[in-house]
């Protein structure tokens, strides 16, 4: 085992620099700041495409940890060419929060406020924070917070809405993007609420955030974790009445651990306990979408027993880390043989060997899925580069013990 997990963290160490090498070769927009919009899956950038909150964020986080974990100088320039972009164009002064897009110059384009890309620009600013140690950075994350608490959180149910206008009042179309249910709840955007908070509170123990971040863990608990069998429910109204049935695998092995993570980074034992249990039934759970060839599907709508024959590349990203996660809790060797397989699979379908990160996915041929973005709104160097980064920490973790 020790000589497979030795290759695993090399793999990934030289992979990681891979990732980042292709961003900081592509990525950077010369002409107008930042980084580019859009790049297609022939590697031709789209100098006119609009610029995404949620991109820009994660691009952000990625360099920001990737310094931390070893001080490439570059990897430090780009995290501050993409905060001082992010903190330029995105942050509405009027208002408070930031704006879902603007356009190549800079130009806000669509102002609504996503309570799901204000959540990943808490994460990043916080991480950014820990490598350019500027108070102002953690106040930006802070005022953020304190925009979410004042206008999404729902006084009554408890939760977060959705989405909201430039000026915080409620709209009619709260998705994220087309595919999505229009519902007032979400779990994706309460997953990565729950994920920036447990970030925040790493450079900022406030018992106020704590609580919150309690709430959350029990919204899942209570609402989002179907306890029946391990699967998350997608979509909710504001009574937290289910209005889904579908299966995303991707989501239930991603949350196994960032739940998890939440209740170690507060340290309460109670929720320690519950959400490595958690972790496991969810792992579990998630086994059923994995192939022969130990990719994970993306997802199975109960409704019409209908399985979206499709590996995406962030769903194997976030395989590798709960299964890996799963094996640290309870030392099953099933759980790490799905971390390795998972990997496999993304060494033999996922990675673009020619040019340089991963493709968007894979059909059930195992064909690269055709006209998807290398970058892009939702396509970023993050689920890659922190599935890398979780795994290299965790087994030097383990050769520390």
């Amino acid at each position: 085992m020790e000589a497979n997990l030795k290759r695993y963290r090399e793999e990934l160490g030289h992979e990681l620099r891979s990732i980042l090498g292709y961003w900081m070769k592509y990525a950077p927009d010369i002409e107008n700041g930042g980084f580019v919009g859009r790049i297609d899956s022939l590697d031709l950038i789209d100098s006119n495409a609009p610029k995404g909150a949620v991109l820009n964020a994660r691009i952000l986080w990625s360099f920001s940890a990737a310094y931390k974990m070893d001080q490439c100088v570059e990897y430090r320039e780009n995290a501050q060419r993409a905060y001082d972009y992010l903190s330029r164009f995105f942050f509405d002064e009027e208002f408070g929060g930031v704006y879902w897009t603007v356009d190549h110059l800079g130009q806000p384009l669509e102002t609504r406020k996503q309570v799901y890309a204000i959540a990943f620009v808490i994460y990043a600013l916080s991480e950014y924070y820990t490598v350019s140690w500027d108070g102002k950075v953690k106040e930006m994350a802070k005022s953020l917070y304190r925009n979410l608490v004042e206008y999404t959180f729902d006084q009554e149910q408890g939760g977060y809405f959705e989405a909201f206008s430039r000026n915080w009042d409620p709209i009619d179309d709260l998705r994220l993007s087309e595919k999505d249910a229009n519902e007032k709840k979400s779990m994706n955007t309460h997953l990565h609420v729950i994920e920036s908070y447990t970030n925040l509170y790493r450079i900022w123990p406030d018992e106020e955030l704590k609580q919150h971040i309690i709430q959350l863990l029990d919204n899942f608990l209570n609402h989002i974790l179907n306890r029946e069998d391990y699967h998350l429910i997608l979509f909710h109204d504001e009574m937290w009445n289910k209005k889904s049935d579908t299966i995303s695998y991707g989501h239930d092995i991603e949350a196994s651990w960032l739940l998890a993570e939440a209740a170690e980074v507060i340290n309460n034992e109670f929720y320690k306990r519950t959400f490595e249990d958690v972790a496991l039934k969810m792992a579990a759970a998630s086994e059923e979408g994995l192939d022969h060839d130990g990719g994970l599907w993306y997802e199975y709508d109960m409704d019409i027993a209908h399985l979206v024959k499709e590996k995406h590349w962030w769903v194997q990203a976030e395989a590798m880390v709960g299964f890996f996660n799963a094996w640290e809790i309870n030392g099953d060797e099933a759980f790490l043989e799905r971390s390795f397989e998972a990997w496999e699979f993304v060494k033999k379908h996922i990675i673009d060997r020619q040019n340089g990160e991963w493709f968007w996915g894979v059909d059930e041929t195992g064909k690269v899925m055709p006209g998807e973005d290398k970058a892009g709104l939702w396509k970023c160097p993050y689920h890659n580069s922190r599935a890398c980064m979780e795994i290299i920490r965790r087994i030097a973790n383990q050769r520390r013990k």
